[in-house]
Parts: C-alpha cells; sequence; structure tokens
C-alpha cells in the first residue's frame, strides 16, 4: 500500500512591529480614545457660579460668606447667572429674595441705591414670631392706644404694612425674652418707614401674621 505524504504544519509567526496590521490597529485605538476624550471635555461646559449658602434678603450686602461655589452646565444661560470667574460686585446688594440653594441671577444684584426697603425693628409678641425665620413673608398690624376718660383703650388693630419680609429675628433667650416680647427686623418700603416709626413712638402694640405659602418654621 501506497503511504500518502502528510501535509507539513504551517509554523505561527510572532507579530512584528513591521507589520502594518499590527500598526493600523494600534493606530485606530489611539484615534478613538483621542476622539472619546475630545467628546467628553467638549460634552463638559459646566462652568463655576455662586449659589446662595443661606436666605439671601433684599438689602443685604453680598459677601463671599453667604456663598457656595457650584459647577452647572448652563449653555446659553450661563450670562444670566453670577460666574465665579467675575467676582462679586464691588457695590453689590440683594434686590431680591434668593433662597438656600439658589443660584444667584445677575438681575437680584445691584448698587444700594436700587434697594427699595429699609430694615426697621419692630416688638411683637413671641406667640406672633415663634414660627417665623428669616424670609417669612408677614402682613403687620397695628394696635394703637386709645385713652377715653381714665381708661386706656386700643384702636384697631388695623393692616399696616402688607407682605414684607422678615430679615433677622432675636432668640428666645436674648431681647425681651422675660417680658414675652421679641425683636424682628423687618423689610418695609422705605416710603413707609416714617409711619411705622411713628407707630412705635405712639406705644402701638404690632402683631405678625404669616402670608399663606410663606416660609416658616416646623414647630415640634
Amino acid at each position: 500500500m501506497t503511504t500518502l505524504p502528510l501535509p507539513a504544519a504551517a509554523r505561527l509567526r510572532r507579530p512584528s512591529w513591521r507589520d502594518t496590521r499590527l500598526l493600523s490597529g494600534i493606530a485606530l485605538v489611539l484615534l478613538a480614545t483621542a476622539l472619546g476624550a475630545y467628546g467628553l471635555r467638549a460634552a463638559d461646559s459646566r462652568v463655576p457660579v455662586y449659589a446662595a449658602r443661606e436666605v439671601l434678603v433684599p438689602g443685604q450686602r453680598l459677601t463671599l460668606d453667604a456663598l457656595v461655589q457650584v459647577d452647572v452646565q448652563l449653555s446659553g444661560a450661563k450670562e444670566a447667572y453670577l460666574a465665579v470667574a467675575g467676582g462679586l460686585p464691588s457695590d453689590g446688594y440683594v434686590l431680591r429674595e434668593v433662597r438656600a440653594g439658589e443660584l444667584i441671577p445677575r438681575a437680584s444684584v445691584g448698587p444700594g441705591e436700587l434697594v427699595e426697603v429699609s430694615p426697621l425693628t419692630i416688638v411683637v409678641d413671641q406667640a406672633s414670631a415663634g414660627a417665623l425665620v428669616v424670609g417669612s413673608v408677614v402682613d403687620v398690624y397695628a394696635n394703637t392706644p386709645a385713652t377715653q376718660g381714665t381708661r386706656d383703650t386700643w384702636e384697631g388693630p388695623q393692616r399696616v404694612l402688607e407682605r414684607v419680609q422678615v430679615a433677622r429675628l432675636t432668640s428666645g433667650s436674648g431681647f425681651g425674652a422675660a417680658s414675652g416680647r421679641s425683636a424682628v427686623q423687618a423689610l418695609i418700603p422705605r416710603d413707609r418707614v416714617a409711619s411705622v416709626i411713628a407707630l412705635v413712638d405712639s406705644g402701638a402694640k404690632f402683631t405678625l401674621v404669616p402670608v399663606p405659602g410663606s416660609a416658616l418654621r416646623e414647630l415640634s
């Protein structure tokens, strides 16, 4: 019987750096990596802007202590907010309320001459101020004294201010704690400051009534 010749096994050659297919594959991997990194950088258009660390009220001087820096992607709206790169304006005051965590709109900051309210402290019953927080919006009622004969009486109460904002509160252990009174700093329209001072000087009793939807303290 005739023996057929067996086929010789082909020996595998180790790839060489001179192999064009290997070089082409490496080039494609590097190109894909570079394109991916460029795409990520192009897609990440976030910019650092300022946000409110706490409630900011009209008339408050804008300082770094009350702000935090956040990186946000604003696209075409980045000019509408206060960017970190531009710094704080030298004469920057809050013109409208900015809530905690809210980005600072450029339109909410301006020079002091544009502030339309003035802070004025009035004394109220502690029960009237118990649920209030900085930023609460209240109507102000005044009960004015009126003397009839030998007995003191009161005229009112009457609502003397609508929708004014609370800028500061005293602690329970501070001013007036023993007498059950609290001092509340409210932001009064400038054209009404004189009339409120006149009521204070007349000995009026003030009551603050939160408007529906106002921010209030959660009472336990």
